[in-house]
């Protein structure tokens, strides 16, 4: 049998019905679902390469869109947790400290993934036929897959712990599932 009883005290202090948690879960599932979505369609239409007059030129502008997209839903993740009530036992230095080393965690992996990848490599190049001359296996690579998507996931769970927000650990889980489904639909 299954204790729910720390999920029933979690959604004791989340309104999930709330306007701004709800903006922020669509945009936490929106972001993976439109970069797929536009990747794929580019690939089987090179569309957007035809639009912008080559390939790179299309991928940057991709990357430009994601880039503002991830700026507002890290936005709408704040304004929701800010909207929300704290859990005043984790309101303290040991729990903010745990989320700012959890956050630096993240940043490290996005940053060094973003470094080992470069800026097409990162932004979908594969999709727009910029390929890289042989698989990235160095860190953050070769210790784990994904590490762009689970060092952000660690950022938002680093940022939840670091504000005591229990709506931010719910939308975390929102973040990991949206990144788990993009995982399989990628692979």
């Amino acid at each position: 049998q299954v204790d729910v009883a720390a999920m029933v005290q979690l959604f004791g202090y989340v309104d999930v019905t709330d306007t701004g948690f709800i903006v922020a879960v669509l945009s936490i599932a929106f972001n993976p679902f439109f970069w797929n979505v536009v990747a794929r369609w580019e690939h089987k239409t090179r569309a957007l390469s035809q639009t912008f007059g080559s390939p790179h030129a299309a991928c940057y502008c991709l990357g430009a869109v994601i880039l503002v997209l991830n700026c507002v839903r890290s936005h709408c993740f704040t304004e929701a947790m800010k909207s929300q009530p704290k859990l005043e036992g984790w309101d303290c230095h040991w729990t903010y400290y745990s989320g700012l080393a959890i956050s630096a965690v993240g940043t490290l992996f996005v940053i060094s993934s973003f470094l080992a990848l470069g800026f097409t490599g990162t932004f979908l190049g594969d999709y727009f036929g910029i390929l890289m001359e042989e698989k990235v296996t160095s860190f953050p690579f070769s210790i784990l897959d994904n590490p762009m998507y689970w060092g952000s996931t660690a950022i938002y769970l680093g940022w939840s712990l670091m504000h005591a927000s229990p709506a931010g650990l719910l939308l975390t889980a929102v973040v990991a599932i949206s990144y788990t489904i993009a995982v399989l639909y990628e692979g």
